[in-house]
């Protein structure tokens, strides 16, 4: 669902890449579009879709292995098209501010199939970093991401979407403050997220499912999500829109003596390939491509990828990390 979008195209020729003989569908409203993205990947059919209906408007005797829903589906009716044929399912358009519904239709149907909730930031690619920069630590204090989002990469209209109805759920951010899971506003809200190329943008704590997935995964008492739109580094260079994130990390060692990392993982070519890659981890894990079988239940992207896994598909792809001041 998505498949002819920004994310679930790129998802969609990196699965043909990793796995040449997977079938795939690209669902879309545009079917000329579909058709074009499916000859592209090879042995892929292409399909119309309409959110409105229960049944997608797919055929009757169409058979799947899993639905992945690349965009918002309001009706959630790809959800339940998935938990009524006992399908895997993928999403990643719900953010913080919306995963209520996709919980407690996986509450109600918990042993339906799996249901992967991916609507981190880039599909949980930078959770799934961050942890990698954790195996370090023994104890963990403190994690603060920083993300800066070029105004020129908010993806297609689906992605600018998204944006505006996160925004408008909640002005709020959410923090890990001292264990506490805490509401912050205002000036309490308010960060300054810095660029690689040391340049200072204005920024505010989000919130957004990176928190949670992070504090609970290392039990940090300290987690918070820093996120900023305008000029990205690679823009003021004179190149395409760059995507920044800089993952700061506080603890001990295993001889209990302090440690902070400071690093950024940055791909040249925006947010696009690092969101496509979380997608087709998710993917790969859910259809028993990679690791065992998923149990039915609802799961985040921490809980069935690994790190190092995901940083090496990362940099596949051209993702590369890179110091920050203060690394050590």
């Amino acid at each position: 669902m998505g498949g002819t979008g920004q994310a679930g195209r790129g998802a969609a020729a990196l699965l043909r890449r990793w796995h040449p003989t997977l079938p795939l569908t690209i669902a879309g409203r545009d079917i000329d579009r579909a058709q074009r993205v499916a000859g592209e990947l090879g042995a892929a059919t292409a399909t119309t879709i309409d959110l409105r209906r229960s049944d997608l408007g797919l055929p009757a005797d169409g058979r799947y292995s899993a639905v992945v829903a690349a965009l918002w589906d309001d009706r959630l009716h790809g959800l339940r098209y998935a938990q009524h044929r006992g399908l895997p399912y993928l999403s990643i358009s719900s953010g913080l501010v919306d995963i209520a519904p996709e919980a407690v239709a996986g509450a109600q149907r918990a042993n339906a199939a799996p249901i992967l909730v991916a609507s981190h930031y880039c599909a949980g690619t930078v959770v799934l970093a961050a942890l990698h920069s954790a195996r370090q630590f023994d104890r963990i204090d403190t994690i603060r991401i920083s993300a800066v989002l070029d105004e020129l990469d908010t993806g297609g209209p689906a992605g600018i979407a998204d944006l505006q109805r996160w925004s408008t759920a909640t002005t709020a951010g959410l923090v890990r403050r001292d264990g506490i899971f805490t509401w912050v506003t205002g000036p309490d809200a308010q960060a300054t997220v810095r660029s690689t190329d040391g340049t200072d943008l204005p920024g505010q704590n989000i919130a957004i499912l990176d928190v949670p997935s992070l504090a609970l995964a290392t039990d940090a008492p300290n987690v918070r999500f820093a996120f900023a739109v305008g000029e990205s580094a690679g823009r003021r260079r004179g190149e395409p829109a760059s995507f920044e994130v800089r993952i700061d990390l506080e603890g001990t060692d295993r001889r209990d003596a302090p440690i902070s990392t400071s690093r950024y993982l940055v791909h040249p070519a925006g947010q696009r390939p690092l969101t496509a890659t979380g997608i087709a981890l998710g993917v790969e894990r859910l259809l028993g491509l990679r690791g065992e079988a998923v149990a039915p239940g609802i799961h985040t992207p921490e809980a069935l990828i690994d790190p190092a896994h995901a940083v090496e598909r990362m940099a596949q792809t051209g993702a590369v990390f890179t110091g920050a001041p203060g690394d050590s």
